[in-house]
Formats: C-alpha cells, sequence, structure tokens
C-alpha cells in the first residue's frame, strides 16, 4: 500500500470563549488531514492546536502540515513507526500537527486490518465516563456551574484555576459547597502558580476533599516538582510536565506525580501515547487521557486508545461539550449525558461533514506538488 495523496484542512470550530491560566480561546484552531492510498483507504486525522500551552497555531500546523505531507507520499502508511520518524527527520517537536497524522495513519491500519481501531490497538469495548470542564470565573458563577453540572447527572468535575492563589481557594470552598460532598473534584492549574502559591492553595483546599491537582507550576519549577509533591496533601498529576515517555521515565524516577495525563497534541500521538503508558503501567503511576478542543473525530481516537489502555483510569474528553457551537462530525463517538461509547465501525469510526468542509480551506499535497 502506498500514500497517494494528502489533503489539509484549515478545520475552525467556532465556540463560547473558554477561559484558562494561560489565555482565552474563542475558536478551536484545529486541523484535519485526510490520507489517501492506492488501496482505496483513506485515514482522517485531526488536531486541536493551543498556543498557550503547545506553542503551535493553527496556521504552524497548516504550514508543517505541508512540509510533512511531502515527507510521505510515495511510502507504505502501515508502517506507522518509520513514517512518524520520517516527520522527525524532518523537523522536531511540532508534536500538534504529528498527532493529525499519526492518527490518520492508525485510521488506516485499523481499516485495513477490518477492525475498530481499539480492537486493533488490542482493547475491548465498554462504556466509560467522562469529567466535565469549568473555566476560570468568579467564585459565583463558578459554583454556579458547577451545581448545573451536577444536577445534570456529571459525576466527576474539573475546576480550572491558576488566575491567583487566593481567589483560587474561594472558587473551590463555593464549588464544594453548591455541589455537595459526593461529586468528584479535580482541580486543573495550567502551571497558573508559583511553588509557595501551589503549598499554600493545595493545602489549603485539602479540607474539600479535592482527587489531584493537574499542573500547578510552570514547567520551569518542574525541579521543584518532588517537593511539591512530597508536602502536598492533594496528589499532582502532571499534565504540560509530561510530552514523550523520556518525561514520564524523569517524572516517575524523581517521584513528582502521582498521575500523568496523556494528550495526543503533546505526545505526537498514539504511538508515543503507548510508550508513555506502558512506562506509568510498569511504575504504577495512573494515566489520563485528555484533550485540548477537538472534535468528535480526535476524540474517538483518544476513546479507541483509552480502551486498549488498561492504565487510564481517568477520562478528560469533554471538549465537545466546552462551548462548541457546531458539531461537523459523521459517525464517532457518541455521548449519552457523560457516558462516552466508541463507534464499531472498523478504523477510528469518524469523518468529517463533506458540507462544513466544502467551507474549510484546504490544501492538497500530491506526487506532483
Amino acid at each position: 500500500m502506498k500514500i497517494t495523496s494528502i489533503d489539509i484542512y484549515r478545520f475552525s470550530i467556532p465556540m463560547e470563549p473558554f477561559v484558562i491560566a494561560t489565555g482565552t480561546m474563542h475558536f478551536a484552531q484545529n486541523t484535519l488531514l485526510k490520507i489517501h492510498t492506492d488501496a482505496g483507504i483513506t485515514g482522517i486525522g485531526e488536531c486541536s492546536a493551543f498556543p498557550m500551552i503547545v506553542g503551535e497555531t493553527q496556521d504552524t500546523c497548516i504550514i508543517m502540515a505541508q512540509l510533512f505531507a511531502k515527507q510521505l507520499i510515495g511510502k507504505d502508511p502501515l508502517e506507522i513507526p518509520d513514517r512518524m520518524n520520517d516527520l522527525l527527520a524532518a523537523a522536531a517537536h511540532n508534536s500538534t500537527i504529528k498527532s493529525a497524522f499519526d492518527m490518520a495513519l492508525f485510521d488506516i491500519a485499523a481499516k485495513d486490518a477490518k477492525l475498530p481501531l481499539y480492537a486493533f490497538l488490542g482493547g475491548q469495548h465498554k462504556i466509560v465516563e467522562t469529567d466535565m470542564t469549568i473555566g476560570i470565573n468568579t467564585p459565583e458563577k463558578m459554583a454556579e456551574a458547577a451545581l448545573k453540572i451536577r444536577n445534570k447527572g456529571c459525576n466527576f468535575l474539573k475546576v480550572k484555576l491558576g488566575k491567583n492563589a487566593i481567589e483560587d481557594i474561594e472558587r473551590v470552598k463555593q464549588i464544594r459547597a453548591a455541589v455537595g460532598p459526593e461529586m468528584s473534584i479535580r482541580l486543573d492549574a495550567n502551571q497558573g502558580w508559583d511553588f509557595d502559591e501551589a503549598l499554600h492553595a493545595l493545602g489549603q483546599m485539602a479540607q474539600y476533599d479535592i482527587e489531584f491537582c493537574e499542573q500547578p507550576m510552570r514547567t520551569w519549577f518542574d525541579d521543584r516538582l518532588p517537593e511539591l509533591h512530597l508536602n502536598s496533601p492533594v496528589k499532582i498529576m502532571a499534565d504540560e510536565s509530561c510530552y514523550n515517555h523520556h518525561d514520564a521515565r524523569k517524572l516517575i524516577n524523581s517521584q513528582s506525580c502521582s498521575y500523568i495525563n496523556i494528550k495526543f497534541s503533546k505526545s505526537g500521538g498514539i504511538l508515543e501515547a503507548q510508550k508513555i503508558h506502558e512506562m506509568s503501567l510498569q511504575s504504577g503511576v495512573k494515566c489520563m487521557i485528555g484533550a485540548m478542543l477537538e472534535t468528535r473525530i480526535a476524540l474517538s481516537a483518544k476513546l479507541h486508545f483509552a480502551l486498549a489502555s488498561p492504565n487510564v483510569v481517568f477520562y478528560d474528553l469533554d471538549t465537545c461539550l466546552l462551548g462548541h457551537l457546531i458539531d461537523p462530525v459523521i459517525g464517532g463517538l457518541t455521548f449519552d449525558g457523560y457516558q462516552l461509547s466508541a463507534p464499531d465501525t472498523i478504523g477510528i469510526g469518524a469523518d468529517a461533514d463533506p458540507a462544513f468542509l466544502e467551507q474549510c480551506e484546504k490544501w492538497t499535497v500530491d506526487a506532483t506538488t
């Protein structure tokens, strides 16, 4: 099998503003790929640029996608490690757009095997439950939003913090008072605190029964993560501190965290995510599967991966519910409230609505390009 052409789309999704410690997103800066083969199989991949975290924008993803696509024309898509090494040889980093290529290659491989991606990866179908995230706002408005989510049947609440440690304590206090004792509360500071702020905030918030806190400090304070992890009464989950399995190894060996958040936009896709998962599994460090602002296309791929990854025990796959104003996806995972079910069709089982793609800016790379 050979790759004949690759289509690249500016896949922008309008959304309600979403506020985290590092900035505000007004639309999902997504890029969609379609890798075509001479066997008549097409693989689909999607990524969501989050410049204030990963450093890539939609424009950089599109430019690098055209460069990367040229490396793959005429090559075998089933040799996924070799193809991803081709991209690494072309340019370091750029994990967000690389994850879309990785996803499309795995989609082709699973379709060629005539299996749903989760089965191709060695997993089994099951229903899982995602958490639901609320962005940063006043303590009163965040408590109101949390109560609405709880009343819709959500059991796991993810609370964005990191603008001001003292105000964050009040945010968590009011949220816990609003939702009661039974709802699980997870925190995500998105690198918003320094060491002293993190230690103080987590010490104060522990009384509100917090499951864990993601990425309390900037990554340049990673040398102090072991100290924070040792002294914090709230368990620490590494997010922006862990891009690849080498990061995971250093975090685990230094006892810097209890958990690791795996995101394709950081790992560059499934191939590296599997390595992070395996290293964490061997060390007893549980994992979360997380997301940026992808549609149900990429979320479907993430769920397939999670179903084949027994050490993934936390699910943060709520991006479509965070204010996306349209759903340009055919097929894909389904939501029953906050319960997620993967499709049983071959491959990822999701595609973009052709009518929506007609409105998207498009580039095609083939042997003549």
